[in-house]
């Protein structure tokens, strides 16, 4: 017995078994007869543009080293915005630490896996200066290597006579899905950020 196949386009498709009679001349049956399309498949949608843009903001491949630090600073800014702790979120999208792992991102080595833990550092330590923060001020910015970039900045906060200073550390990802976008190693502050306690 042998098999071939009949194909009419675009609508159908046709099986044919090719088999011999008792008097042996060519007999063909037909077993299956489906639907199908010859159009080529449109894997993205109509508004697949406008879901691109509406994606959440975090680390983008055309940022420079420059530009991540002063867009993390400016979600900070306007922390609430479009909703509550935002900028925050937004800071964590460009951490650089592996969730699975302890991490120095804040200098001591805490767990942050979870975003909560993350969140409440801002809102319970030193670093609160940065949410709504009112003037920064860009102190110094080094390339230390090809692929890892420092920055200080002076930041005046909302509250009365609240100023302090951190320090960005920029790691480019090299390999990997990452490859190419700056992310945040450590954000550190130029003191001892966690001397009144924290509620870790």
């Amino acid at each position: 017995m042998s098999f071939c196949s009949s194909l009419s386009y675009p609508q159908s498709v046709s099986l044919f078994y090719k088999t011999k009679s008792f008097n042996g001349e060519n007999r063909f049956s037909v077993t299956s007869r489906f639907k199908a399309s010859a159009d080529v498949p449109d894997f993205l949608s109509a508004d697949w543009l406008q879901s691109r843009k509406k994606r959440p903001f975090g680390p983008r491949l055309n940022f420079s080293a420059e530009d991540a630090v002063q867009n993390q600073l400016h979600a900070l800014k306007y922390n609430d915005q479009p909703r509550q702790d935002y900028g925050i979120e937004v800071m964590y999208r460009f951490a650089g630490f592996d969730p699975f792992e302890r991490s120095t991102y804040f200098g001591p080595f805490f767990d942050l896996g979870q975003f909560e833990r993350f969140r409440r550092i801002f809102h319970h330590s030193t670093y609160r200066v940065l949410l709504g923060h009112k003037e920064r001020k860009v102190l110094s910015s080094l390339f230390v290597e090809e692929n890892r970039f420092k920055q200080r900045v002076w930041v005046r906060g909302s509250r009365p006579e609240e100023e302090e200073t951190f320090q960005f550390t920029m790691v480019q990802r090299v390999g990997g899905s990452w490859d190419g976008y700056w992310l945040t190693e450590s954000l550190l502050h130029d003191g001892d950020a966690f001397a009144g306690g924290l509620a870790y």
